[in-house]
């Protein structure tokens, strides 16, 4: 087969495309390096330096398909800056998804592959798990964006026929298990690297931000999930959307909080993370925990990585073998 993946040289996009290498596949990589980066770019993938805001060149790409399926990770992604900046993350995610989507359905891609988020879902505390037929209430302008790209797609289903997967995952966490690629954010804002720098003194002492929520420890639950995992459930769902579009939300379906993390890089490692508490944040529901039941059940999907400590070992030994990341 033969693949398109935008967003290649980021955490969750190269991990994808080295999925797809490693089963034998062609694979070209669209990225313009604005947060990813050339050395996560996999070895044996074809490399084009475009940026999806340009229209024409994404046209020109497109164009010289076949393409099996397009699969999209090109976004940004700050749940905090969208909020400091709302139109701009409207503005970018929307436009650029749109300029893909145009020339995909211009030129004949019959099955698109989108990287959605349970941002979706931030708006208010509910009842965990959350199934994907949950109502969408985004609690934050990057989350709204996504919204609108999963619409978009709904049309072009409609008007063009082409069919889609619209993957809605929780935390991404974790790295290539055999240490290829890892987790390399400028800034970070993920909870497993921030902790594994603090305990590893290369940056200060992690804030928790709240400790009063609703929850066994007054920390924020969230849902973890290998992100080798993630690239798994990528690859189920092509074969799913050859008549059909579809929704998934991708989890592991139990939750662990924000100090049981912390507890998390302390055994596997060995040492203390430095912490302290620090003021809520706005927009942060309680409890997010993903109901990925209708994926297992359609396609046979379901992580593999589910032991907590697990996920956080295979990021601590790529954040001590890489302690400048891709800058190494």
């Amino acid at each position: 087969m033969r693949y398109l993946v935008t967003g290649g040289a980021g955490f969750i996009g190269s991990h994808v495309a080295l999925t797809l290498l490693d089963a034998g596949h062609d694979v070209v990589i669209l990225d313009n390096l604005s947060t990813g980066h050339r050395k996560a770019i996999p070895s044996g993938a074809q490399f084009e330096h475009i940026d999806l805001v340009d229209s024409s060149a994404v046209d020109r790409l497109v164009a010289q398909g076949p393409w099996d399926a397009v699969l999209h990770f090109a976004a940004i992604s700050l749940v905090g800056a969208s909020m400091a900046e709302p139109y701009h993350y409207l503005r970018q995610n929307t436009l650029t998804s749109l300029n893909l989507i145009d020339a995909c359905t211009k030129y004949g891609v019959k099955r698109f592959v989108f990287s959605s988020t349970a941002a979706l879902f931030g708006g208010v505390d509910r009842l965990p798990p959350i199934p994907d037929n949950a109502l969408v209430d985004p609690g934050s302008p990057y989350g709204e964006s996504k919204f609108f790209v999963e619409r978009a797609l709904l049309w072009a289903d409609r008007i063009h026929g082409m069919k889609h997967a619209c993957l809605r995952y929780f935390n991404a966490a974790g790295s290539d298990i055999s240490g290829r690629l890892g987790e390399d954010h400028r800034p970070e804002t993920h909870l497993i690297p921030l902790a594994i720098d603090a305990m590893l003194g290369r940056r200060p002492p992690l804030k928790l931000f709240g400790h009063d929520y609703p929850t066994p420890d007054g920390t924020c639950i969230r849902d973890y999930i290998h992100v080798a995992d993630l690239a798994d459930a990528h690859i189920s769902v092509i074969d799913q959307i050859c008549d059909r579009s579809v929704t998934y939300n991708l989890g592991n379906g139990k939750g662990y909080s924000n100090l049981e993390i912390i507890q998390s890089v302390e055994r596997v490692s060995g040492r203390s993370v430095p912490w302290e508490w620090a003021a809520r944040r706005e927009g942060d529901p309680s409890v997010l925990t993903a109901d990925f039941s209708r994926i297992h059940q359609e396609t046979g999907w379901q992580p593999k990585i589910n032991d907590i400590d697990t996920i956080v070992g295979s990021a601590l030994r790529w954040r001590e073998n890489h302690p400048n990341g891709y800058s190494d």
